[in-house]
Parts: structure tokens; sequence; C-alpha cells
């Protein structure tokens, strides 16, 4: 069972994925630093983040990887036509024939979440949403910078409207893409921006407001892994939605090339359910954070979503795995309303998919399983065990970066399959050329000693 220590450490180590670090997810000096342990910059754990604001209707995309990601992606954008992978793992008809999350509250502490996408337009509660930017923004430049809706239904990044969807998008004509609670309803709390002004303090102050605005689960896709002192307000914040009951969902972060271990913050605090990322695969995408503060995995490769004015795009990181676990929560929630918050973690956490019988720093208790949480959902539980009758060896090592099979990749690998057939092949043909003609030197040499006697 995963425990991180309570006294968070302190660590420098570069919060991305990737040596392309957008300038967009620096802090400015524009918000002081006079509190630097409380004041930490908070990062958006997606691989890549845009603040595209073009309008070009980019043409529909046939296939997953044709769909743009969040670098080329325009705002409206094209509509994804099939049903993406991470979806199509789930059988939908037997997990929304349990819940579909009807009557759950779910808080997304992001970016925004822009209703004019047509599949988030009834999924999020306007009303209640809620702008935590500082007044008076300005860029690094000194430029002003629109905060945007005072009740957080502006999103420049496209980074909420993309968690928001996943969670709780609604059903569409023309495409498969869904959320995995469609019944859920968002509260959109902008507490972040393309310029990176969210600080752990109005993390804090999001998450009592999401509390406060009745959240029965609330979704944080970014992180700090500067140093937080025990008793900061943030980790006060956290204890008290977990007091209220509330489900708390974090992404792991995406600092997990090469092997590296750190903790993260809101995502390592005793009681939040910690997200790292899994691949079509169902292994650990290798950019994703490890540490045994992880609590699960959930698909964080090519993942398709909503974006701001309509249509979808695909991204990668720890943020997308981080609402996936977060819509099932609330699936869970809707189903057992009665259910502790600690046990519906519990209950996501034991019904993973598993490949050791325990826990394990890379992937936590396994890959999420949406299904089987809410079928083998009999009795809630306080915490989860290991499962008789799988291995307890150590997970394998960390593959090399990447987050997607580029072409020139896919052909080489095509390749090197048709190199290796084809010598296997000759290895076959070769060994039954030296099998006949042995059976024939044996027939001869049968043949002539019966003649001999």
């Amino acid at each position: 069972m995963r425990r991180t220590a309570t006294t968070p450490r302190a660590v420098t180590t570069p919060r991305t994925a990737t040596a392309r670090r957008p300038a967009l997810l620096r802090r400015t000096a524009s918000v002081p630093r006079t509190a630097p342990f409380l004041r930490t910059a908070l990062v958006l754990t997606a691989t890549l983040l845009t603040a595209a604001t073009a309008t070009v209707l980019a043409p529909p995309a046939s296939a997953a990887d044709k769909l743009p990601y969040s670098d080329q992606c325009t705002f409206p954008n094209g509509e994804y036509p099939g049903r993406p992978w991470a979806l199509q793992r789930v059988l939908l008809d037997e997990l929304w024939s349990r819940s579909k999350g009807k009557g759950v509250r779910v808080a997304v502490i992001d970016t925004g979440v822009d209703v004019k996408n047509p599949q988030l337009t009834e999924a999020v509660d306007t009303k209640a949403g809620r702008n935590l930017l500082p007044k008076n923004l300005k860029d690094d430049d000194g430029d002003p910078i629109e905060r945007g809706a005072e009740n957080g239904t502006t999103d420049t990044v496209g980074h909420g409207t993309k968690i928001a969807g996943i969670i709780a998008a609604r059903p569409l004509d023309g495409t498969g893409f869904v959320g995995l609670a469609p019944e859920a309803t968002v509260i959109p709390i902008q507490q972040n921006d393309a310029e990176g002004h969210g600080d752990t303090e109005s993390l804090a102050a999001a998450i009592r407001y999401a509390v406060q605005a009745g959240a029965g689960v609330i979704n944080i896709s970014q992180d700090t892994s500067n140093a937080v002192r025990p008793t900061s307000d943030l980790e006060l914040a956290v204890d008290e939605a977990l007091d209220r009951n509330v489900v708390v969902v974090a992404s792991a972060g995406n600092d997990g090339l090469g092997g590296n271990v750190k903790e993260t913050y809101p995502a390592s605090y005793e009681g939040v359910l910690a997200v790292a990322a899994s691949d079509r695969n169902n292994e650990r995408a290798s950019f994703s954070q490890s540490g045994d503060f992880v609590g699960v995995a959930a698909p964080g490769v090519d993942i398709v979503s909503t974006v701001p004015q309509g249509g979808h795009c695909s991204d990668n990181g720890t943020s997308f795995s981080a609402p996936y676990v977060a819509g099932v929560a609330a699936l869970l929630k809707a189903r057992h309303p009665d259910w502790t918050a600690r046990e519906i973690v519990a209950q996501i956490e034991q019904t993973a998919e598993r490949t050791i019988a325990g826990h394990d720093r890379l992937v936590g208790w396994g890959v999420v399983d949406p299904v089987r949480a809410l079928t083998e959902d009999d009795r809630p539980i306080e915490s989860p065990t290991p499962r008789n009758g799988l291995g307890t060896a150590e997970a394998p090592s960390p593959a090399k970066f990447h987050t997607g099979e580029t072409p020139d990749e896919r052909n080489t690998r095509l390749a090197t399959y048709v190199v290796v057939a084809a010598a296997v092949l000759a290895a076959g043909l070769g060994g039954t050329a030296v099998a006949i003609r042995d059976a024939r030197r044996r027939a001869r040499r049968i043949a002539g000693g019966a003649g001999a006697r």
C-alpha cells in the first residue's frame, strides 16, 4: 500500500517531460514571490501546451495518429469520427448500465473550460464556475493579459477544456468521443493560464471553493515538485476537502523519463489519488512520474478530447490520465452515495488491472479498470490489498522517452519485422532442407545394410 512521508522534500529538477518546455508555463515577475514556499508555480502536466487561438477549422481526422496534438491544434478543430482507443478498451454499455455519474459534481481546477464546445455546453455549471486568477495580469513583457470570464469559462490554452471532456463530455452525433461520466456536472474553476500564473496559494483557494460549490470529486491536472512546507495552506485545503468526503484526484507528473523518482504535490499528499499515465499496451508511459505515492495509472498517450469552440485534439501526459480516473470516481460516487472518499479511492485501486500482486512505483496498484470498479462493488473497502495468483517480481525498467510512434519509427519497425520474418523463414527452410537430406542419407544406409544381409 502506497504512502508518502508527510514532510515533502525540496526538488529542483526541471518540471517538464521534454526539453521543449514552452515559455507559457513560466511564472511571470508580475506575481510577487514574497513567500516562496507558499507561492510555488504550478505546472500543467501535459507534455506540450499551446495557447492556440487560431479560428481556422481543421479537416476532420480519419485516424488517431492524424489528429493534431496540442502544439498543432487550432480552435475550433475537426471532430474525431471514431471511438478513441482509451474508450475502446472499456465496455461502455456495461459501464453505463451501472452508472453515468448523474448528480455528481466534479470540479476541474485548471485553465478554464470553454462551454462553446457543444459536448460541454450542457455538462458545465456556468453559474457555479469561478475565475481565481489575479487581477491586472501582465505577461513577461509587461503587457496586460485578459483574465477571461468571471465564471471560469474562458480557456485560451485548451488544457482545462480537454480535462472536462474526458470526465463528462456529452454524446454528439458524428464523433465516438464521449466522457466517461456523461451525466456528471463540471464546475469550472480557472486557477491557471497560458502564462503559468497558478501557484499553490491559488490552488488552495480553488480547492476550498470547489468544496463550497458542492463538488464530490476534484480533478487537479497540475503539480509542483518544489518545496512545500508540511503545514502549507495547500495541504490544509486538501485535508479540508477530504474531511468533507470529497475525492481528490491529481496527476502524478511527467518527469519520469529515465526512471526519475520524486514526489509531486498535491499528488503526494495523504488521501489524494495520484494518477500515472499508461500507454496502449497497459504499461507505464515512459514520461510518467514514478514513486511510492502513485495510486493507479490510466491512459495518458494519444488521448483525444474536446477543445475550445468545438472539435477535438489529442495529447499526452498524466494531465489526461487524472480526469479518466476522476470520471470513474464520479460514476462510483453516483452509484454509492453513501461510500466515503477513502472507500471510493480504495475501490478504484483494488479493481485496477495488475501484473504483480501488490503495489509498484510505476503504475501503483495497476491500470484503472472502470467496468470492474463498477461491477465488483458488493461492499466498500478501506484500502487495497495484494491479489493472490500474481507474481511479486519487480516491474521492468522504464523504456526510453516517446509519446507516440512517428511515421519514420513505424516504417523502421515494420522494416525490422520484415527482415526478422525473412530470417526466420530462411532458417526454417534451411532446417527443413537439412532434415530432408539427413532422412535420405539414413534411408540409403538402411537400404545398403539390408542388401548386405
